[in-house]
């Protein structure tokens, strides 16, 4: 995928391991979800696009609509299920979503990045981005999934 966020307030030492790695190839940005540094289980994306929770701050969404590239749509989401990396898994071509997300949900997820969207488990859990994640070239599954 084509962006990495990062919590604010962690050591340098640990971001600048990431932006040395990092930033030629993607955006690195250190950002925060609703006062939170834990940005990975709140946020969703792929190179098209950073789906965010409805609980983002208009002053943290600019932010990231201000430091990511300008063909990365920033959406806030509706969602009463707002871990949004929690219930979605997904790459530049897919996305699994948790069962029960709102069919809006799915179809915002679609539109804004430019997936196809299942509703799906993995090893019958209904948190797919917390048992899987897959980039383009492959999955990555919990074991004993």
């Amino acid at each position: 995928n084509n962006t990495k966020n990062e919590g604010i307030g962690g050591s340098k030492n640990f971001y600048s391991i990431f932006e040395s790695e990092l930033s030629q190839h993607i955006p690195v940005v250190h950002a925060t979800i609703a006062g939170c540094r834990f940005v990975g289980r709140t946020t969703v994306g792929n190179r098209r696009g950073i789906l965010v929770p409805n609980t983002t701050s208009d002053i943290e969404l600019q932010h990231l609509c201000n430091t990511l590239p300008d063909n990365v749509v920033v959406q806030r989401i509706e969602e009463r299920l707002s871990a949004l990396g929690n219930i979605v898994a997904c790459n530049d071509h897919v996305a699994l979503v948790h069962p029960d997300v709102d069919r809006e949900t799915e179809d915002v997820i679609g539109d804004v990045l430019g997936v196809e969207v299942f509703r799906q488990t993995v090893g019958g859990q209904a948190l797919v981005g917390s048992y899987c994640k897959f980039t383009n070239q492959q999955p990555f599954l919990k074991i004993r999934v």
